[in-house]
This record gives C-alpha cells, sequence and structure tokens, in this order.
C-alpha cells in the first residue's frame, strides 16, 4: 500500500472516528482528495462539502468550462466562501451595510470530468488565509446544512468505501463514494452522537441531576425528566423550575421551540421553549438537551414538557422546518397549531439562497409570499413571479418549502394566535437567549446554571417593566382621545404603542364605504393610505358591538387592527368592548390566572360578591405560596395553617349541620305537640327557638369589603373580608370569637352551657377541644 492510500484510510478513519478538529495535516488533506473519483455533480460538490465541514469552512461553487460545442461539464471548480473581495461585487444599498466575510481565500479544488462521466480531483488547494470554525460551531456552517453526507463518511467507511487504482495506475487512487438513497445529515449526526455517546461522562450526567435534585428540594414545584437508552445511558434531559410552570398558565398561548443552538461540548441540541409575556418580551418556558434529532427523542420531550404543564397544550407551536419535529408535534400536539417561525425561515434562507437573499427586492417579495397573501391564489401568483424573476424553479430548499405553505403562508393561519411571534415587528430577538452563554469547555451543570441566570435576568426585566407601568402613563398621542386613554390604562407600555400605531394608521384611511346588511348589521370596505387599491371588510353587529376584519389580525395577535377601529371610530365608539382588550396584554395579566374560567359550571352559578371572593381567596392564597416557598420553615408554617384551617371548617360545617338538625327536629316536636292540643294551641305565645335557628356566615362590614393590613414585618398585604359566627337569637358576645386580620379566625373560651351536651367540648365531638 503507498503512501496516498495510506493517507486516505486515515483520512476515513478520522470521519469514522469524528476526530473533527484541525488535526489534519496540508500533507494528509491534499492526498485525501487528489484523484478522488465520483460519478456526478452533486457528488463532487457533497465530497468538498464533506471535506470542509471536517476541516471547519463553508463552500460555495465556482466557475466550469464546457466540451466545445456542448453543453457538457469539462471542469468544475469549488471555492472556500471566503473566495473574493468584497470590493469586487457592485455596491448596492442592500450589501452596504452586510458585514464583510470575504478574505480572498485562495482554497478551492477543481474535478475534471471525462467522456464516461467520472469526476476526478485535478487540482487541490488546502490553504485557507482566515481562521476556521471551531468543532462545537461547524454544525452552522452554510453547506453543512445543505448537502447529505454520504453514509461511509459516518457509519463505517471500511465496509462501504474501496481504494482501487484508476486505469491501472498505482500512483493515483479513487475513493467510491456509494450513494445511500434516503440517508441525510440527521441521520448521520445521530449515528456519530450515538457512537460518541460515552463522551457525555457519567460524572457529568451525576452532576446535572445533582443539580435538578437540589433544584426540586428548595423549590418542590421544580420538574425535571431524564430519558435512558437500553443500555441505561442518559440521552436526554428537560428541566424547568416552578416559577415557568405560572408563566405557562398565564402566557402559554404560543410557543417557540428553538433547535438551532447546540452546547459547546458534547454538541448536545439545546432547546429552549420560549413565549411571550404581556411585554412582549422573551419568557422561557423550559430547556431540554438532546443527543440526536430524531422523531422519537422529540416525542419524549413533548410528552415530558406536556406533563410538566398539567397536560395543558399550547394553541399555537412555532418550530424550525423540521419533518421529525412535524411528526412528533403531530403525535403529542393533534389540537396545537404548527407553524414555521419566520425567524428560522428567513435564517434559513440565508445559507440556501446565497447573495440572491441580499437582494432587497428579493426579500420584499418572499416577504410578500409570507405574510402579504390572503388567498391560495395570490400565494400561487407571488410564488410563481419569485421563482420565476430569480430563476429559482430549481431550488431544492425552496420547493420543499412550499411543500408545507400551509404551515408559514398567513393566508392558511388567519386563525392561529402567535402573540405576534410573526410579525415583521416581532424582529430577532426572540430567538437569540441563548447567544453566547457558553463556550466549548462548559459543563452541562454550567449550561444549566447559565441558562437559570438568564432565566433571572428576564424575570428581573419583567419586573422592573411591571413597575414602570404600575408607577407611570405612557405618552398618548392624542391626549383627549376617550380610546387611547382607556388602553393606555390597560394595556402595557409596550402593547399600547402596537395598539397606539394601528389607531393612527386607522385615522389614515383613504376610503371607506358603509353599507347595510340588514338588521343592525354593518359592512365596511376600506382603503388604506400606501397600501394601493387593496380592501379590507370589517363586519360590525352595532347591538352586540362584535366587530371583525377579513385580515384577522385580532384572531392571530389579540389586538384590534387599524381597520376595525376605523370602523368604530366612523361608528363614534368611544370605547373599546372590553372582550377586544385581551387580559394576556394588559397590566394584570397575571392575576388573570386566578379568574375562573368561563366554561367552569359552578361559575354560572355563583353570584358576583362570591366570584369576587373566589377570586381573592385564590390570589391571596397564590401569594402566600409564593411567599413562603423559599424556606423550609415557611413552608411548614404555611402548611400548619392549612391544616388547622381545614379542621376549623369541619367543625364549623358539623356544627351547622347539628344546628339544623337540633332546628328540624324542634320544629316536628312543636308541630306535634300543637296538633295534641288542638285549637287552644293556637293562642299559646309562642316562645323564641334561639338554640333551634340555623347559625349564619356574617360579613363585618366597617365601610370597605376588604381591608389592607400589614404584616409582622410591615409589608401590606391582600386584604380579605373578616367573617364570625353568630346566632339570630342571641347578639355576638366580645369573648365569642377573636380575629386578626393576619392570622385564622380563633374562637375565644365562652360558656358553652347553653348549647347541647354533644357541642361541649368535653363532649366525643372530633376536634371540638381543639377551638
Amino acid at each position: 500500500m503507498d503512501s496516498r492510500q495510506g493517507s486516505q484510510e486515515e483520512l476515513l478513519r478520522m470521519k469514522k472516528n469524528g476526530e473533527e478538529g484541525n488535526g489534519l495535516s496540508r500533507r494528509e488533506a491534499t492526498e485525501g482528495l487528489i484523484g478522488c473519483m465520483v460519478h456526478s455533480e452533486e457528488e463532487a460538490y457533497r465530497l468538498y462539502c464533506d471535506y470542509g465541514h471536517r476541516v471547519g469552512f463553508s463552500v460555495r461553487k465556482g466557475k466550469q468550462s464546457y466540451f466545445i460545442g456542448t453543453k457538457n461539464i469539462r471542469t468544475k471548480d469549488y471555492y472556500c466562501s471566503k473566495e473574493g473581495l468584497k470590493s469586487d461585487e457592485p455596491v448596492t444599498e442592500a450589501n452596504f451595510n452586510r458585514p464583510d466575510t470575504r478574505t480572498n481565500c485562495k482554497a478551492m479544488v477543481r474535478f475534471r470530468v471525462d467522456e464516461r462521466g467520472r469526476w476526478t480531483v485535478i487540482r487541490f488547494v488546502p490553504v485557507h488565509n482566515h481562521q476556521l470554525a471551531k468543532p462545537g460551531e461547524r454544525h452552522m456552517l452554510r453547506s453543512a446544512k445543505s448537502f447529505a453526507v454520504g453514509k461511509s463518511g459516518v457509519i463505517d467507511p471500511a465496509a462501504s468505501a474501496e481504494l482501487h487504482p484508476v486505469n491501472g495506475s498505482s500512483d493515483r487512487t479513487t475513493v467510491e463514494i456509494p450513494e445511500p438513497p434516503g440517508y441525510t445529515i440527521r441521520e448521520c449526526y445521530n449515528q456519530e452522537n450515538v457512537q460518541n455517546i460515552t463522551l457525555v461522562g457519567a460524572a457529568d450526567c451525576q452532576s446535572l441531576v445533582s443539580y435538578f435534585k437540589r433544584r426540586t428540594n428548595e423549590e418542590g414545584m421544580f420538574y425535571w425528566d431524564v430519558q435512558v437508552d437500553q443500555e441505561g445511558r442518559m440521552t436526554n434531559f428537560f428541566f424547568r423550575d416552578g416559577k415557568s410552570r405560572n408563566d405557562y398558565d398565564c402566557f402559554g398561548d404560543a410557543v417557540i421551540f428553538d433547535t438551532t443552538y447546540r452546547t459547546n461540548k458534547y454538541s448536545l441540541i439545546c432547546a429552549p421553549f420560549v413565549g411571550v409575556n404581556h411585554h412582549w418580551h422573551n419568557i422561557v418556558f423550559g430547556c431540554a438537551f438532546l443527543l440526536d434529532d430524531s422523531t422519537a427523542s422529540y416525542a419524549w420531550l413533548f410528552k415530558s414538557f406536556l406533563e410538566s404543564m398539567g397536560g395543558r397544550s399550547p394553541k399555537s407551536i412555532f418550530t424550525d422546518q423540521d419533518e421529525a419535529i412535524m411528526q412528533a408535534a403531530e403525535q403529542v400536539f393533534p389540537n396545537t397549531q404548527h407553524c414555521f417561525s419566520y425567524w428560522h425561515i428567513l435564517k434559513n434562507a440565508q445559507a440556501h439562497l446565497g447573495t440572491i437573499n441580499t437582494s432587497q427586492a428579493f426579500q420584499n417579495m418572499f416577504m410578500k409570499c409570507m405574510q402579504g397573501s390572503d388567498t391560495k391564489t395570490e400565494l400561487e401568483q407571488s410564488w410563481a413571479a419569485m421563482l420565476n424573476e430569480y430563476k429559482l424553479e430549481d431550488n431544492i430548499w425552496l420547493n420543499d418549502l412550499y411543500r408545507f405553505h400551509n404551515r408559514w403562508c398567513s393566508a392558511f393561519n388567519k386563525e392561529t394566535f402567535d402573540g405576534g411571534i410573526n410579525s415583521s415587528q416581532w424582529g430577532e430577538v426572540s430567538n437569540n437567549i441563548l447567544t453566547g452563554i457558553a463556550d466549548e469547555s462548559t459543563s452541562l451543570t454550567r449550561f444549566a446554571l447559565l441558562l437559570e441566570k438568564v432565566v433571572k435576568t428576564l424575570r428581573r426585566n419583567e419586573s422592573e417593566e411591571d413597575f414602570r407601568c404600575s408607577q407611570t402613563a405612557p405618552v398618548r398621542a392624542i391626549k383627549h382621545s376617550t380610546v387611547l386613554k382607556q388602553t393606555a390604562e390597560s394595556y402595557t407600555h409596550r402593547i399600547y404603542k402596537l395598539f397606539e400605531a394601528e389607531f393612527l394608521d386607522g385615522c389614515g384611511a383613504t376610503s371607506c364605504h358603509e353599507s347595510s346588511c340588514g338588521g343592525s348589521l354593518l359592512r365596511f370596505e376600506i382603503t388604506m393610505q400606501g397600501r394601493g387599491s387593496k380592501m379590507w371588510t370589517v363586519l360590525l353587529d352595532t347591538s352586540t358591538m362584535e366587530i371583525s376584519c377579513d385580515c384577522r389580525k385580532f384572531e392571530r395577535m389579540g389586538l384590534l387592527c387599524s381597520h376595525a377601529l376605523k370602523a368604530f371610530s366612523l361608528q363614534n365608539v368611544d370605547t373599546i368592548p372590553d372582550k377586544y382588550i385581551l387580559k394576556r396584554w394588559t397590566k394584570d395579566a397575571r392575576r388573570s390566572m386566578y379568574n375562573l374560567s368561563q366554561e367552569d359550571s359552578t361559575q354560572q352559578e355563583c353570584t358576583e360578591a362570591e366570584l369576587a371572593y373566589r377570586n381573592r381567596a385564590m390570589q391571596y392564597a397564590y401569594n402566600l405560596v409564593l411567599k413562603s416557598q423559599e424556606l423550609e420553615e415557611a413552608r411548614k408554617i404555611f402548611w400548619d395553617s392549612l391544616e388547622t384551617g381545614e379542621k376549623a371548617l369541619e367543625v364549623f360545617f358539623e356544627m351547622r349541620n347539628l344546628h339544623a338538625q337540633s332546628a328540624k327536629d324542634a320544629g316536628k316536636r312543636e308541630k306535634k305537640k300543637k296538633s295534641s292540643k288542638g285549637p287552644s294551641a293556637k293562642k299559646a305565645k309562642q316562645a323564641p327557638a334561639s338554640s333551634s335557628a340555623a347559625p349564619e356566615l356574617l360579613a363585618q362590614n366597617n365601610g370597605q369589603q376588604f381591608q389592607s393590613p400589614q404584616d409582622a414585618h410591615g409589608n401590606a398585604t391582600i386584604g380579605r373580608p373578616i367573617y364570625y359566627q353568630t346566632f339570630p337569637s342571641t347578639p355576638m358576645q366580645p369573648n365569642q370569637i377573636f380575629v386578626h386580620p393576619n392570622t385564622m379566625p380563633v374562637c375565644a373560651p365562652q360558656d358553652l352551657s347553653a348549647y347541647p351536651a354533644i357541642l361541649r367540648p368535653n363532649s366525643n365531638f372530633g376536634g371540638a377541644k381543639n377551638i
């Protein structure tokens, strides 16, 4: 075996073992490609992309020459993506402020095609003049996302590739790379991770589990889950804290699931579940570390997430364009609308469309397909025009994207609530929470701690925004507008500014045609400034004040659109109906979690005062839970109070039932006595039956239903009504019951001789002694 053949075997061995460092010497790399032969243009491109991914650079296609008089390729060049200089390109508005990525790198490979269609490497320049990507960064290389690596590159190169001379020559060798159908780069990475699973050391796994256990002991509501393989090795992790569960209860209607970030040490997929709070800022519901991106791993993760959130699925979930995620979401979230995130689509466009994506005209046409098409016909026309204009009919990524147009085109998702995640105003802030928090030496436990720090920062920012909203009012563009005054008082500052922009935009409507549809239903046809001849239709029922617009902004975002606000203005409606001010966008969004569901059958049977009591009691109890959860002693005090209160309620209802039974028995005896005495009994003076009257539950009324006392430390607490027990026949004595605003009602010693024997402290009635 000659030296070149040996170097190629070493190159393949490194591919098999996943040694992706910059350890390839120039001699090994050069001799590893010189003389290699493949059988198609696609295989040639894939061969160089595979090499570039292992070394740490991205690839782009270069020049090609043809056989004279034909369209058959004779030679084809592939370059490092940093070939050339930015100054070589014409200066346009689109690329003027674009970062300069070119370094005039000369690294390249040239293939020559013979008459039998064989592509052979005849020139190879391995030297780069720039820093190569680190192993933990290489999955983000553009060309690494756009090619399929041959099966021999990961699983078993010795079994699937043979080295043999070309045309009998012993000094030139060719690597025959078979084309296994359907084997993608995803499967290559998954197989790599399975082979290198032992890299996630037992110490790191145990440390992470210990961290989870410590958080569980500290918080109680902390949730974590681990998946193991058949050999008992930990592969996938999911965790979330107790506050995330509360956040999900308030803002879990729309969820972003991001899988674009990887931990640098083990190259595990770090997949956070992110949402949008009432300030239109990021909020984290949980995070996962995944060994691979298979359907089984995603299905396990979604099930764990669903279980941790009490089995309540989100209304919509936004992910990357990934078939494994789609299949898992269909299994676990059958009633959730699954859409592709615009942020992910635009990021992938940079990798698959090259310089075309830098054209502002192309980006406008692309965005029109995603957000500017109201019907399937409009989408088809816009899509065809874009492909024809830029000669992209054969672009594989675009064609694959169009297959799932119902997951990203606004025409098919008008009724899907997204919380503004897929709006152009959302920007790039939604998916960057993990950027730069770790380096290549960061362990999993350290990564989890850093993520915890990020989450605390997000929550601190939310608390600061809550304080700002409670202490200040936003500046209104129209000071005396009652609509703006109402919404400024209700919405958070950020959401109010979004609403104000819609309101002012509605003032600029150029044409409004009003017509009656019969009864109280009105129809408005509205055109807006700067939108050409496009028309929006608004329907308004003046009897119920129900309004709908065919743009469906309220259904998607939860804010009324400029067209609907214009229709309200034409009808002199100066107050927005409460049903069109979504609670999740208000300053009191977190308080709404205590409100009973409208679907609760018991709510329909309650009076307004009872509902107010139930909501206030739940809020008060929840605040006590948050206050006591940090310390074990505080939790014990809270549990003891609950148990004491439960016993007191049991005694109260037992006494109430006994008094009711006594009153019933006394009524029967009185009726029997009257019937035995005859008519003369009618003249008998009826004595008051004080002992037979049922007790009443009265709320002390000092002019205000709820008080706001302070606790022992001087902190303001949420007030609650003070209740005491009395009997209608006799007035309440001061020594009968003592109530402190911050303690449970405690009955004081009293003379019970007037009560039935069974109610006395020395009776056999359970728990009566403790009162």
